[in-house]
């Protein structure tokens, strides 16, 4: 196969980078052993490269380590995607360009993930979460994911990463995550969500999101809790309950709803070398 000639290779369990090299081996077991210190080295090498993170931006740049800070953006809407693209790409300096690598509206998915940390970028969702299995995807793979729901907050925060002047940030700490099977519209008015706890527990009045398709379609509190007709204060993961979020009525099945709580906590850049 020449230059460009696409080809198809079987066996292969990751995609190979642009100029990978394939070696041809005679033995099997020369090959393994080939392949197990090269993975010794590449691993050796990503304990050794500290990712990009909003956090540790400023000591990058001052290192002369980054020139362009790299986002991926995702939102609930074009008009959000569209606005928040216009003014992060406004607020390259001199020091350094920030560039969108990839924007899209939806949910922040594995594919996002992976090209996060294939170009050293970070993820930055607006009205977006991520699913289970992208947000263990980016902390195996180191990759930062900061969400908002104002579009001011996401801009400051990412010129005060380029400033170095962080402020104290909220750190979210879910709680426990439920899916909505079947919605019950009751007599009195109100809307129940039959529900099964998919991780953690679920506590009565704690702050709460829907997500839908990826998407936050609302954020509250988890004002009302059953097991069966009785009205309990937290119930834990394997087990079914009744869900309800005051006025928001529009809950539907496959809906998920997390229940989480906030604690602030000072952002710390580390000395530079």
């Amino acid at each position: 196969a020449g230059p460009s000639t696409p080809v198809e290779v079987m066996g292969l369990n990751s995609v190979p980078q642009a100029g990978d090299r394939f070696t041809v081996m005679s033995d099997e077991s020369e090959a393994r052993m080939l392949v197990e210190r090269r993975q010794m080295v590449v691993s050796e090498e990503a304990q050794k490269r500290k990712r990009v993170t909003l956090e540790n931006l400023h000591e990058h740049v001052a290192e002369g380590k980054v020139r362009e800070l790299k986002i991926i953006l995702k939102a609930d809407v074009q008009g959000s995607v569209q606005a928040l693209r216009d003014s992060l790409e406004r607020m390259s300096t001199g020091e350094i360009r920030l560039n969108v690598i990839h924007s899209g509206v939806g949910g922040i998915n594995e594919t996002d993930v992976t090209l996060a940390a294939a170009s050293d970028a970070i993820i930055i969702g607006f009205s977006v979460r991520a699913d289970a299995k992208s947000e263990e995807a980016a902390r195996k793979a180191e990759v930062e994911i900061k969400t908002y729901r104002i579009i001011y907050e996401a801009i400051a925060d990412v010129r005060a990463a380029m400033e170095g002047l962080l402020e104290p940030e909220k750190t979210e700490i879910r709680i426990g995550r439920v899916e909505i099977r079947e919605v019950y519209k009751l007599s009195k008015g109100g809307t129940i969500g039959g529900s099964f706890v998919l991780e953690g527990k679920i506590v009565r009045g704690g702050k709460a999101r829907v997500i839908r398709d990826g998407v936050v379609v609302h954020e509250g509190h988890l004002e009302s809790l059953r097991r069966f007709k009785d009205d309990v204060k937290e119930v834990e993961k394997g087990f079914e309950c009744g869900v309800g979020m005051g006025n928001f009525q529009d809950i539907k099945p496959k809906d998920i709803v997390e229940v989480y709580t906030e604690e602030s906590k000072a952002r710390k850049l580390e000395p530079q070398a």
